[in-house]
Formats: C-alpha cells, sequence, structure tokens
C-alpha cells in the first residue's frame, strides 16, 4: 500500500541532487520538508518509516489532529509552514519548532504574549511576497527589514531567515526571479547584524520549482504533492485566506 511514496521519495532526492550539482552546493546543505497538508496518516507513516524526519504543517487543526502520529516517531521535527491567524498561535506553537510564515507585527507580538507565558522560546522565518501576488501573504520586500527589526526586539522570538512562495503560473526567469530577491534580501540582513537575528536558513521551493529555487540558494525545501500525490482541496485552501478579520 502507497509504495509510490517510497519511490516518490527516491526520485525527489536524486532530482535534488542533481540541483546541487549543478549549483556547485552540497546535497547536506538543503533539508527535505514534507508538506503534510490533508495527507492521509497512513502515508505520512510510510514517509517516517522510510527514514523522512522533516515535516511541515499548513492548519493548525490539522497539526492537533496528527500529533498522534508525532510522539509515536521522537526523532520527527514539524514546522507550521501557513498562513497563521493570531488565535490559532496557541495550539501551534505547542507542536512545532519553527514557524515559516511570520508577515506582521501583530502575529509577532502574539507569538511573543504566548510564549512568555509558555516560558519558551521559538525560531521563527520572516515570509516575504517576492511576486507581489495579492492572492498570496507575506511582508513587501521593501518592508521585509522594518518588520524584522521590529521582530527582533522579541526576546522569545529567534530570527532564523525568510521563506517566500515563488510566483504560481510563472515562467521559470519569473520564479528564479523571486528566489533571487529573497537571497538578496538575506545578503542585506546579514550585512545590518541586527543582534540576535540569524539569517542561515531560506525556506523556498515546493514541488513545482524546488529545483530552481535549489539553484538559487535554498536551504529548505518544501515538497508535498511530489511525495504524496494530489491533494484533496485547492491551493488557495492553504493561503489564499480571506485577509480580513483573520486575525
Amino acid at each position: 500500500m502507497d509504495q509510490f511514496v517510497e519511490e516518490n521519495l527516491k526520485t525527489i532526492k536524486q532530482e535534488m541532487e542533481s540541483a546541487c550539482r549543478a549549483s556547485g552546493r552540497r546535497i547536506e546543505d538543503v533539508r527535505l520538508l514534507l508538506a503534510t497538508k490533508t495527507v492521509p496518516l497512513e502515508k505520512l507513516n510510510r514517509a517516517m518509516q522510510a527514514g523522512e524526519t522533516l515535516f511541515g504543517e499548513n492548519k493548525a487543526q490539522e497539526l492537533r489532529d496528527k500529533f498522534p502520529l508525532m510522539q509515536q516517531h521522537q526523532q520527527v521535527e514539524w514546522h507550521f509552514i501557513g498562513h497563521l491567524q493570531t488565535n490559532k498561535v496557541k495550539d501551534v506553537v505547542k507542536y512545532v519548532t519553527l514557524i515559516h510564515s511570520v508577515d506582521r507585527l501583530k502575529l509577532g507580538l502574539a507569538l511573543h504574549q504566548q510564549l512568555t507565558k509558555m516560558n519558551k522560546t521559538m525560531d521563527i522565518l520572516v515570509q516575504v511576497n517576492t511576486s507581489y501576488e495579492a492572492s498570496k501573504f507575506g511582508v513587501p520586500p521593501e518592508k521585509a527589514q522594518e518588520l524584522i527589526e521590529q521582530l527582533s526586539q522579541f526576546e522569545t522570538l529567534n530570527i532564523k531567515g525568510l521563506m517566500t512562495i515563488g510566483k504560481l503560473n510563472a515562467t521559470n526567469e519569473e520564479t528564479r526571479h523571486c528566489f533571487r530577491l529573497l537571497k538578496n534580501i538575506q545578503a542585506q540582513m546579514e550585512e545590518k547584524k541586527f543582534p540576535g537575528v540569524k539569517m542561515d536558513i531560506l525556506s523556498m521551493g515546493m514541488s513545482g520549482d524546488f529545483k530552481a529555487a535549489i539553484e538559487e540558494g535554498a536551504t529548505i525545501i518544501r515538497i508535498g504533492t511530489s511525495v504524496f500525490g494530489q491533494r484533496y482541496l485547492p491551493d488557495r485552501y492553504y493561503w489564499n485566506e480571506n485577509k480580513r478579520g483573520n486575525d
């Protein structure tokens, strides 16, 4: 059953190695994160049994539902990769080690307040809307520095890098432009040397564009459909939400 999960993983890793060779990078410098949105538990279990240890969820409710399986695999690391509403912060910070999608000060404040209550810290990435598409969340590139400065004031938040989603239904060059823009912002932030801010992680690239993302500097790629098969719900269910009234 679901033997294709293992086969798909082999194919993805071969393509990752090829992209690393093409760009003179080491495969050890790129992590494969499996995006688990709507993926049945049996498929997740197959991936875990195949040795995969990094998974990412888009919805707080699915994260809670999958927690029993998470407990069975102690070596597994879970990240949150979807748009995070402030009223879901309490649930999400219980389960994950890294949040990829911090895109506004209000969310940073909500995270800080909840983490202070729990006496813990959280690693985060700042999500940047490098394609300027209205359908996507993320801080505009020109405002990324301001947000990073603001978030760096919260001692509970450890800024580790940046995240973006490449332009959808785009040419290869348009997609690469998004990734290069994120790489440029990373370089600019490294030069600023804000206290406590690291820029070690670039989370970019999904099933359709991860090879280009690797060649442009990704350190985490987020793969779902290429491993688990087509999802049952459209992309807008995961990140194109009504921006009014969702905080």
